[in-house]
């Protein structure tokens, strides 16, 4: 069965934009129906996980990609390249703050991702992740149960929607001034382990959801191999027998989600320890049996640093602003719309402004929500315009694919990852 791309466009735009709950939800699963009649399924990437920490294959690292704007679009760009790539392992994701200020829920990016991969002639498994379903240290601070239980109202959700790869991220919870590691990483370790437990809980038949740990948050000290030890001792503990543990961990080695921005607007030079990588995703494979280490915070990071990811045995590598800034920083993009969205960022966010930041940093820092906030006004950006972009997008997801060594994945993905 062949989709005609303009229809599947027409029949996202509209459930997207519908004032109409029901008929926004039966929009989606409409499209998930036709997407498994066109040779798509939503899957978990666990199976290829367990192949790399068991040995089976190396030398690979898998981009996860935060679309937070313009996604069907966007995401049409990552299959065009993964078309003429061959590539099957890659992963789109959004992570529990930007499903907040993109407005994009899970069950619609889903199902933008799949009508973007049907307009384009994809066909195989879809990875969908949560990334980052993380705690918020301060809502946790005043009321753990009902921080936590938000954290599985998300998970219930996401998992509805085909989200069959989920990020927990309690290292918000990392208590460094308690005297040993395992104190310190004590309410991290307990509470992965409660979301491990709980999602295997109410997985769907015949899926084992890929569920990653978190050692180390974005931003902090570089984490080591006896951070890794020490949560991984306590996890073990808490998730009992028998219960299917993490098949990564996401390790700090000195990046931060977005970059560092100088006074200018422009990003800081960032210096990956990826002798600590290295360390840290063997460790996960040879000891733990888990894929191996995930780095976050990357897609502002020099083209050149890329390849080392593989080499070093890096499973996941976390990407999103990079993509962002394609988009808004284009000479493509309507100058009028941008004059708009930071006039609107510098008044409707002017509380978040720290004190000594530039407007250039403030702008930078903040733009993400225009995606949320102008959602609409990009979606319908003249399709000559988002065709440019679009391209821009492509070879820069090709790019990736190439450095992160993805190219030609399609038959080792279909090994390994079985439809349920």
């Amino acid at each position: 069965m062949s989709v005609d791309a303009n229809k599947i466009e027409k029949l996202i735009s509209d459930t997207v934009f519908t004032a109409d709950a029901q008929a926004r939800d039966n929009g989606f699963l409409e499209i998930r129906k036709l997407a498994g009649e066109n040779g798509l399924h939503l899957a978990s990437i666990q199976g290829l996980y367990e192949a790399s920490g068991k040995g089976k294959y190396s030398g690979k690292t898998v981009p996860a990609m935060n679309l937070r704007g313009v996604t069907f679009d966007m995401a049409r760009a990552v299959f065009r390249a993964a078309v003429k790539g061959k590539v099957g392992a890659m992963i789109f994701e959004i992570a529990r703050s930007e499903i907040g200020y993109t407005l994009q829920r899970p069950a619609e990016y889903t199902a933008c991702v799949l009508a973007a991969a049907m307009a384009e002639g994809f066909t195989g498994p879809i990875f969908m992740q949560g990334d980052h379903f993380q705690v918020n240290a301060k809502k946790y601070q005043t009321d753990a149960q009902k921080e936590l239980n938000a954290i599985k109202d998300l998970i219930r959700e996401a998992v509805a929607a085909g989200f069959y790869n989920i990020d927990i991220d309690a290292s918000t919870v990392v208590d460094l001034s308690k005297k040993t590691i395992s104190e310190q990483q004590t309410d991290n370790y307990t509470i992965t382990a409660d979301m491990t437990k709980f999602i295997r809980g109410m997985e769907p038949k015949g899926v084992t959801v890929s569920v990653g740990g978190e050692i180390g948050e974005v931003g902090t000290a570089n984490s080591t191999v006896e951070d890794l030890d020490a949560f991984m001792a306590g996890y073990k503990k808490q998730l009992g027998v028998n219960v299917k543990g993490i098949s990564k961990i996401s390790v700090q080695t000195g990046t931060s989600h977005g970059g560092v921005v100088l006074p200018d607007g422009s990003i800081a030079k960032v210096k990956i320890d990826f002798k600590t990588l290295e360390d840290l995703s063997r460790t996960a494979k040879e000891k733990y049996g888990m894929g191996g280490a995930v780095q976050h915070g990357a897609s502002t990071l020099p083209d050149e640093a890329f390849h080392k990811f593989p080499e070093v045995g890096t499973v996941e590598v976390h990407l999103a602003t990079g993509f962002q800034n394609i988009v808004l920083d284009s000479p493509h993009f309507p100058d009028s719309l941008i004059q708009k969205i930071n006039g609107s960022l510098m008044e409707k966010y002017a509380a978040d402004r720290k004190s000594g930041e530039t407007d250039e940093q403030f702008l930078y820092k903040t733009r993400k929500k225009a995606f949320g906030d102008f959602k609409k006004e990009m979606w319908d950006l003249p399709d000559a315009i988002m065709a440019a972009i679009g391209r821009d997008l492509e070879e820069r997801f090709a790019l990736l694919f190439e450095k992160l060594s993805v190219t030609d994945t399609v038959d080792l993905v279909k090994k390994y990852v079985k439809a349920k």
